[in-house]
């Protein structure tokens, strides 16, 4: 018994999908964003902070780490109206997500800035750099170009975990797909769409990155 392919309900709604995945595209780049900012903080704290500071970022990355982003995203968006904190469904799949990459991008950027020799950092000291500009132009620069590809790769892989927010009705690229296939039944044309427009999105942000890449740390200095 063959099977006819017939995508003609899927085109129909195709700009369900591309409403999706213009919000997978917003979170994802609101959580890289956040998390980066998240983890430059929580990376500092581990290699330079006082030691109850250490250990409160350690139970952050080990608590992250340690449990699944489902049940993360549960306890924020269905948990927390218990202390009176209701969020919804794209804010919280915002700030799980932010919670998220922050883990796991601060181990990557500790990392890097430990990767940094010391005596790089005192020959700042004694040319009367400020500790801004040391942090700036020789640790965090060169750090982020040590640890760039990993970081990168944990931000598309960021992007393709944000379909897991569909659970909490966060109206992503997955959910669009989801209200479709209930409506129309073509459970196998949509997800092949929806397979095809992840993976799409993935090899843009992956050329996105690239492009960062070459021109924040090889772009030529000018003379």
């Amino acid at each position: 018994m063959g099977y006819q392919l017939n995508f003609a309900p899927v085109f129909r709604n195709f700009d369900q999908l591309l409403a999706g995945a213009l919000v997978t595209i917003q979170l994802s780049f609101g959580a890289m964003v956040l998390g980066t900012i998240v983890a430059i903080a929580c990376a500092i704290g581990k290699t330079a902070g006082p030691r109850p500071l250490r250990w409160l970022i350690d139970a952050y990355i080990e608590i992250i780490r340690n449990t699944p982003f489902l049940i993360q995203i549960f306890f924020i968006f269905f948990a927390l109206p218990a202390l009176g904190i209701r969020l919804s469904p794209n804010v919280a799949a915002l700030t799980a997500l932010t919670v998220n990459v922050g883990a796991y991008a601060t181990e990557i950027i500790r990392a890097g800035i430990e990767s940094i020799n010391r005596g790089q950092v005192e020959a700042g000291y004694a040319l009367g750099l400020k500790r801004w500009q040391i942090f700036r132009y020789i640790i965090i620069k060169p750090a982020l170009r040590t640890i760039y590809p990993a970081l990168t790769s944990q931000f598309i892989y960021l992007m393709l975990t944000s379909s897991v927010v569909s659970v909490i009705s966060a109206t992503d690229l997955a959910a669009a797909g989801n209200n479709i296939q209930s409506q129309t039944f073509a459970a196998f044309e949509v997800y092949l769409v929806i397979t095809g427009m992840y993976l799409v999105l993935a090899l843009g942000f992956s050329a996105l990155f690239s492009a960062v890449q070459r021109y924040a740390f090889n772009y030529p200095l000018a003379r």
